[in-house]
């Protein structure tokens, strides 16, 4: 009688970094590439000095993942260089916080770039990874969408699909429930909610994997911009449950995305 053969467990998918370090490297062993345009390839990789800016291009190798660009605080024609340079050694690259102007200049220079009104967010993917299934965004309210919609953008661009279930926050808990047999096949939740807070703690007690809790700073005086939802979360009864910074959406989703990878 023939032995049963196990299924080959998948293959983890390959940093963008590594990619682009192996296809040097064959560029190089096939002839494409002389050694010495190679060399100056590689020497950028620990950082390339931009002047206002420092890119760790070597950060995808450490950590899987490209430096991320926090839009705040940097002027356009700052942002467009940062995003071309890095869109030379990187199929992925998300900028977060920024508007539609910013990406207007962005798009100019990076026809792929693409756009998230919700999430504020710029992004270029060029992976051809399918992404894995496994996580879920849950919302308290429609206020909170923007924070879920950062946290759901990253977690994508670092190749997970999201399901995304809004505005069932827990003043009207039948919403929640309703949606109970897909946030239970996930393997993390990132529960968005501001006023009270009390969402991740609900989910906390029905669910069997971590939550993520993302206060927002949606809420009226004694809210205190979130502080007051930020102290509810950490006093959450149930167990499982890990608290972000507020309105820190790309910090859950980077925090998903890694959970679900494993």
């Amino acid at each position: 009688m023939s032995k049963r053969k196990d299924k080959e467990p998948a293959a983890e998918p390959q940093p963008a970094g590594e990619i682009w370090i192996n296809n040097l490297l064959q560029r190089v062993k096939s002839g494409e590439l002389p050694v010495s345009e190679a060399v100056r390839e590689l020497s950028v990789l620990p950082y390339e000095d931009l002047m206002h800016s420092k890119l760790d291009h070597h950060r995808s190798l450490r950590t899987g993942f490209p430096e991320v660009i926090y839009g705040p605080g940097k002027t356009i024609p700052q942002l467009v260089t940062i995003v071309e340079r890095m869109s030379v050694r990187s199929a992925r690259i998300l900028v977060t916080r920024v508007d539609e102007r910013a990406y207007r200049a962005v798009k100019a220079r990076v026809k792929d770039a693409q756009y998230n009104p919700a999430a504020r967010a710029i992004v270029v993917n060029r992976s051809r990874e399918k992404g894995r299934q496994g996580i879920s965004v849950v919302t308290g309210g429609t206020a909170d969408i923007p924070v879920a919609e950062e946290a759901a953008v990253t977690a994508e661009i670092m190749g997970n699909r999201v399901s995304r279930i809004f505005d069932v926050g827990v003043a009207g808990i039948h919403r929640l429930l309703d949606h109970l047999p897909v946030i239970r096949q996930s393997n993390v939740v990132v529960a968005v909610a501001g006023m009270d807070g009390v969402l991740p703690a609900v989910l906390g007690g029905l669910v069997t994997c971590p939550v993520i809790a993302v206060p927002t700073s949606v809420g009226y005086g004694a809210s205190f911009q979130g502080v007051a939802p930020l102290l509810t979360m950490l006093n959450s009864c149930a167990p499982g449950v890990a608290v972000v910074n507020i309105d820190g959406g790309f910090n859950a989703g980077f925090l998903a995305g890694l959970i679900n990878r494993r």
